[in-house]
């Protein structure tokens, strides 16, 4: 059986994650100390609790209609993926794209990009808003993450979904962009992988050919040129296990806005 039929408030989290990426450039040795690192972890986790506290259940962030899209909209960290097989792919407009969803599941996925945009699929017009400060209005399409893994078969020590990408911001191998997520934002109803912009196929620079959009939560956390889908019941092995290439370095796991 194939895997296409087997799946039938903002202000001071931007100053505070803004002021890590100050200390990650100005104060480096500081940001990198052990009691720093404590500083940043307990202030994300009470964000995290404040924040699910007040926005319980699935509520969504808000939405706005298509005379509301932004006429321009930055694109947010890299501009293109630089893996070569990522390049290969390009160069055939993703026909030979496959999304992989592995890792804690019980029938690991293999997708191409013709059998995502047959799947059922949400469409959402919301904000983005970037750690530097800036925010735009955009419309996205694409398949809710929780059919992927709910066809995938989440196994009961599953805790946070991985995703492995194409651009490398570092340098060298260990620069390979990545991210996570718990099992809670995994299945918000707004939370999806998303294969079109503004009524159009993703253009590279915003992630082609496949994005997470992440809609409550800052846009560092919404992993572009996304390869790989991984359920995991830690995230401690990855990187410098925090969590995200980000951050890895300095910047706050939970995201909120």
């Amino acid at each position: 059986m194939s895997d296409l039929v087997r799946l039938s408030r903002r202000t001071a989290l931007i100053g505070a994650a803004g002021a890590g990426g100050l200390l990650l450039t100005g104060c480096d040795r500081l940001s990198r100390s052990a009691s720093f690192q404590r500083v940043l972890a307990t202030a994300g986790r009470l964000d995290m609790g404040v924040q699910r506290f007040l926005l319980s259940g699935d509520q969504l962030a808000p939405e706005y209609t298509r005379a509301e899209v932004s006429p321009w909209f930055k694109p947010n960290g890299s501009f293109t993926g630089t893996t070569d097989d990522y390049k290969r792919m390009l160069d055939d407009n993703f026909a030979s794209y496959r999304l992989s969803v592995g890792g804690l599941v019980r029938h690991p996925l293999s997708l191409s990009l013709a059998e995502l945009k047959a799947l059922p699929a949400r469409s959402q017009i919301t904000r983005h808003d970037c750690v530097e400060g800036w925010s735009a209005i955009g419309g996205w399409t694409g398949v809710p993450l929780s059919l992927l893994l709910t066809s995938a078969g989440l196994l009961p020590q599953a805790r946070y979904i991985v995703f492995h990408c194409a651009d490398n911001l570092g340098g060298g191998p260990g620069g390979l962009y990545y991210e996570s997520i718990d099992l809670k934002d995994a299945f918000h109803p707004q939370t999806i992988m998303a294969y079109a912009m503004n009524g159009q196929p993703l253009p590279v620079p915003h992630g082609a050919p496949l994005r997470l959009r992440l809609e409550r939560q800052l846009g560092y956390k919404m992993a572009k040129y996304v390869m790989g889908i991984e359920a995991v019941a830690s995230y401690a092995h990855l990187g410098s296990g925090r969590g995200g290439f980000w951050e890895d370095r300095g910047y706050q796991w939970y995201a909120g806005i």
